[in-house]
């Protein structure tokens, strides 16, 4: 009989103790922004974006621990002009008629204390996947000051060479080297 109450004991206290575990968390699409830039023959700095993207981040604070699957829909790349947009989507650089979207899947997310640094992963652009690591700028996790949900938000940048995704038309006049600058928001649904 003691021994059957010892065990209630701790099972009681166990239980009773707060156990983290990993929080998915759902990107918001009106607020995350994939923008890539590049030079334009020297004359300037092109800023572009993308207006859908949807994924997820699986993101557990106590084991220091992240996984991010992002799709990027490629049909909404946005620079300005309706003709560039078309332009932009055809077979020389994007190819969105038969690669409508891109992917970014991690495989391992870097720590330094509570917050990631890098996350390196496979990114997709017309069916080729190359090893990205983005270094991570700035970093949220808590509570969403409006919706009062957890939410995480970070900034990433990289550096890509578009020759190595088949999309290197006009280079080195148009640089082969795109900068990658992605603003993401995901919330707990």
């Amino acid at each position: 009989m003691k021994k059957t109450l010892i065990a209630a004991a701790f099972a009681t206290f166990f239980a009773g103790q707060a156990i983290a575990a990993p929080q998915t968390y759902v990107i918001d699409s009106t607020h995350t922004f994939p923008r890539f830039s590049y030079s334009h023959m020297g004359l300037s700095k092109q800023i572009l974006r993308f207006d859908k993207t949807t994924g997820t981040v699986v993101f557990d604070k106590d084991a220091k621990e992240a996984q991010v699957d992002v799709t990027i829909d490629m049909t909404t790349v946005s620079t300005g002009s309706d003709v560039f947009n078309d332009h932009i989507q055809g077979e020389d650089f994007l190819d969105t008629a038969q690669f409508p979207t891109a992917t970014f899947k991690s495989t391992k997310v870097v720590f330094e204390g509570d917050e990631p640094v890098k996350i390196e992963g496979d990114l997709t652009i017309k069916g080729i996947t190359k090893p990205v690591t983005l270094t991570v700028t700035s970093f949220f996790s808590g509570p969403h000051p409006m919706l009062k949900k957890d939410a995480i938000g970070a900034n990433d940048t990289a550096t890509i060479v578009r020759s190595e995704f088949n999309a290197g038309k006009f280079a080195p006049g148009v640089s082969d080297e795109v900068e990658l600058d992605i603003a993401l928001e995901a919330i707990v649904e």
